[in-house]
């Protein structure tokens, strides 16, 4: 698993429930309390070890966590270059769907070793979508439900989104997405110029 990935949750933990919380999860988990290096590689276990050791601590399931992760990717103020990335797929929330099959080759233009999990969209009929997430981190699938929530929410949507499970063959994730109001509310505020200053 890429570094970053794990540097993510870590700084997920010590951003939303303090660093004596990912102290504990460092040591439940038997990692070094410095936590991760965001360009090294790590073995894929030692980020399930991780997921398990914050659900442990926090007495919280790990899909929750993961979802409440996704959340924090896209709406922590210290996190807002990524939103922007993810703004750029498109002008509203449907535009924003439909690029997100393109999402991981754009993570690798910025990161060529970054493996961000596969993802195919399949319009079910009017504003009803089935968005399937294969990727090496069980689990993704609610990473990117929490994302999808967040950026509904930036986009001013309002949709319904339900992660609907893994496939038995193969662990792909599919997740419903049924676009109920593109133009609920005013979304935030996004200039194609990052405002400096």
């Amino acid at each position: 698993m890429h570094g970053l990935i794990n540097r993510s949750i870590q700084s997920f933990l010590r951003d939303t429930y303090g660093a004596q919380l990912w102290l504990r999860v460092a040591q439940v988990a038997r990692l070094n309390p410095d936590g991760f290096e965001a360009m090294l590689h790590y073995d894929d276990r030692v980020t399930a070890h991780l997921v398990a050791a914050a659900s442990q601590v926090l007495s919280r399931p790990q899909d929750t966590i993961l979802e409440d992760l996704g959340t924090y990717l896209v709406s922590h103020p210290n996190l807002q270059a990524l939103r922007r990335l993810l703004r750029f797929g498109g002008v509203n929330f449907r535009d924003f769907l439909h690029s997100l099959e393109d999402l991981p080759d754009r993570g690798h233009l910025a990161l060529p070793d970054l493996d961000l999990p596969a993802l195919t969209l399949t319009e079910t009929g009017g504003d009803s979508f089935v968005l399937t997430c294969r990727g090496p981190l069980p689990g993704a699938g609610h990473v990117v439900v929490g994302l999808l929530r967040a950026m509904a929410d930036d986009y001013g949507a309002l949709v319904l989104i339900e992660h609907q499970g893994a496939e038995a063959e193969g662990g792909a994730e599919r997740i419903a997405i049924q676009l109920t109001d593109a133009r609920f509310s005013p979304g935030k505020r996004f200039d194609l110029a990052a405002v400096s200053g």
